[in-house]
């Protein structure tokens, strides 16, 4: 096997310093305002139609046209990622995000509030996130240099984190000054984004991929979905990370009830959420120098059995500060994961393939949030948190058991495939 597509270009060692690969650092500086956009706007819909409508129902309904992308357009959008240039398609989804969440401000400003434009328009956001996001995840290797592609995926996730931590007070804090003031913030954010995308001079993908042969756009998901099920490894892995995810899920809502039945204020959850976050980020810049040391598996089976020995810790405590560096803990292990879980799939995967393999994945991770909410859900509302706390810890442990004897898991691929498939 050999480094094949955007990888190959280059070969030998890196012209210089990722800090100063001048391609990138547009591509990751314009994502990053985008990214901060996308965080401001969906905080503040939810905000918008429950102080303007005083209907918990109405909420819900804008919350979910904003999560219905992630199972509708996501497999599609890989394809149509992987067929069309990624440079338009990032640009088009930057002026349309411009448009809707623009139009969202304008109509807030004139002191109109329509629950279902507002739902319209996150769906739409949404959608738009969903291209964007796999379009650029696509072209980071095709910006760099293989021995920086850790360290650029490292930035991005770090980029998400921050993106988190500021993101939802700032979407508060904008929305208490006006309320069309996220949605302003969010078209400026996105405006800036596709500006440094004019700037950016090299291809974001290879000849071959983006090619048009009248194939059916079923056919492209289908090709996608049997390739990624050809990599036991990664196919393995990806149920473990939906495991995890559900887990985490029903973790977010026992830390809240923790914190309720402890009889601490809401102010005590935003503590423990803040560290939390600092925790994420700093696992995210550790997270290139972490993976060079460890393989793949290893992070799988050492970061469930960490998982699970700081969930259990957190049933001994109820301190905010405490809760919060046990929760630090979980962030720090997650985005180490996540740094190393995204160069493992771009590196691997053919150019080609890159949109409807991060789509899938994506796909099988974010599809069983819905699961973990409600499994929590029934269980903090027949036992209470610090029960539910402690079977989610035993089931951490069991994944990491799991890990262990799955014989999938030792099937890592330590070199990156020849064009086309395997």
């Amino acid at each position: 096997m050999t480094l094949v597509d955007g990888a190959a270009r280059g070969a030998g060692a890196p012209a210089g310093p990722l800090r100063r690969n001048r391609e990138f650092l547009l591509l990751w500086s314009g994502a990053s305002m985008s990214f901060l956009a996308a965080r401001v706007t969906t905080v503040a819909y939810p905000l918008i139609v429950l102080w303007h409508t005083g209907s918990p129902l109405a909420m819900s309904a804008v919350t979910t046209a904003a999560l219905l992308p992630l199972l509708l357009v996501q497999l599609p959008a890989g394809a149509l990622v992987d067929r069309w240039d990624r440079r338009r398609v990032m640009l088009v989804c930057e002026a349309g995000r411009v448009l809707v969440v623009g139009g969202v401000a304008l109509s807030l400003a004139a002191g109109r509030v329509f629950v279902v434009h507002l739902a319209a328009a996150a769906f739409a956001e949404a959608s738009l996130s969903v291209f964007y996001r796999l379009a650029e995840r696509g072209a980071v290797r095709n910006l760099v240099h293989p021995d920086h592609l850790p360290a650029a995926l490292a930035q991005n996730e770090a980029r998400g984190r921050a993106a988190g931590l500021l993101g939802q007070p700032g979407g508060v804090l904008l929305h208490s000054l006006g309320r069309s003031f996220p949605f302003g913030f969010g078209a400026l954010g996105y405006l800036l984004s596709l500006l440094s995308l004019l700037f950016i001079r090299k291809d974001f993908q290879t000849e071959e991929t983006g090619r048009r042969d009248g194939s059916r756009l079923t056919g492209e998901v289908v090709e996608g979905m049997r390739w990624l099920w050809r990599q036991r490894f990664l196919r393995s892995a990806l149920g473990y990370v939906a495991g995890t995810n559900v887990l985490f899920q029903m973790l977010a809502l026992a830390l809240i009830v923790r914190v309720k039945e402890s009889g601490l204020s809401a102010s005590a959850l935003a503590v423990i959420v803040g560290i939390g976050g600092v925790g994420g980020l700093c696992g995210a810049l550790a997270g290139g120098r972490v993976r060079r040391r460890m393989r793949q598996r290893t992070l799988l089976i050492g970061g469930a059995a960490a998982w699970a020995l700081l969930i259990g810790a957190m049933a001994l405590t109820a301190h905010p500060v405490l809760l919060g560096a046990l929760y630090a803990g979980t962030g720090f292990v997650g985005a180490v994961f996540n740094v190393a879980a995204a160069v493992y799939q771009v590196s691997i995967t053919p150019d080609a393939f890159q949109g409807r393999v991060a789509a899938t994945a994506t796909l099988i991770g974010s599809g069983t949030n819905a699961l973990g909410s409600f499994a929590g859900g029934l269980l903090l509302a027949a036992w209470g948190a610090l029960p539910t706390v402690r079977v989610i810890a035993a089931a951490m442990g069991v994944l990491a058991l799991l890990a262990v004897l799955a014989p999938d898991l030792k099937r890592e691929v330590t070199h990156e495939p020849a064009k086309g498939s395997e």
